[in-house]
């Protein structure tokens, strides 16, 4: 056998080896990126689904001639506000989440008040379209939970295999960056505090 040959192997072996780890990694750090951006899809739809059904839960009570309008309006308003924050699912940084994060909790605050203020009108209490309604609007707020929680999960997959050595460097040539989590909005941790004024 020629001298030549025996390093020229071990050559072409080490660097197919290499090659195909590289490849495994970034078709790993592809595929979980992209789940993750399917999880944040998610999360977008549980919203969407939520604004629609405020949409018609708004029209219900606008059947209540004598409602308070201040707090109709009030949802209305943070309804519009909450669906013109849109995220691009390839740009999830953590200032564009926050900021459609604060969207979502004027409406989830108005949206707050109009409940309890419906506490006032027994008709509407009892009207059967509006308590399906604020039945599935419950299960939504969970199901937003709950797509929240996944995609949480999503990233910290993807950031992990980022992040472990020697992947780190290939998530460097690559161009693989982390991903921001969804996070509580401030002061969220405290309980706020509910009054009541049935005056």
């Amino acid at each position: 056998m020629k001298k030549w040959l025996i390093p020229l192997i071990v050559i072409l072996v080490v660097g197919f080896g290499l090659y195909s780890w590289t490849k495994g990694f970034n078709n790993t750090a592809i595929t979980l990126q992209e789940d993750a951006k399917t999880s944040w899809s998610n999360v977008e739809s549980a919203y969407q689904r939520r604004n629609d059904l405020i949409g018609n839960l708004v029209k219900t009570v606008q059947g209540a001639a004598d409602f308070e309008r201040n707090t109709l309006t009030e949802v209305i308003e943070a309804r519009a506000k909450a669906t013109s924050v849109n995220i691009d699912a390839g740009n999830l940084s953590e200032e564009s989440m926050k900021q459609y994060g604060q969207a979502q909790g004027g409406l989830n605050s108005a949206l707050s008040r109009l409940l309890v203020s419906v506490e006032r009108y027994p008709d509407l209490k009892s009207n059967q379209n509006f308590m399906n309604l604020q039945t599935q609007l419950e299960g939504t707020e969970n199901r937003i939970n709950v797509e929240r929680n996944r995609f949480n999960g999503s990233v910290g997959t993807y950031n992990k295999h980022i992040k472990v050595f020697p992947n780190s460097i290939f998530a460097g040539w690559f161009g693989f960056e982390d991903m921001s989590r969804y996070s509580a909005d401030e002061g969220s941790e405290d309980a706020k505090e509910v009054e009541f004024d049935f005056e």
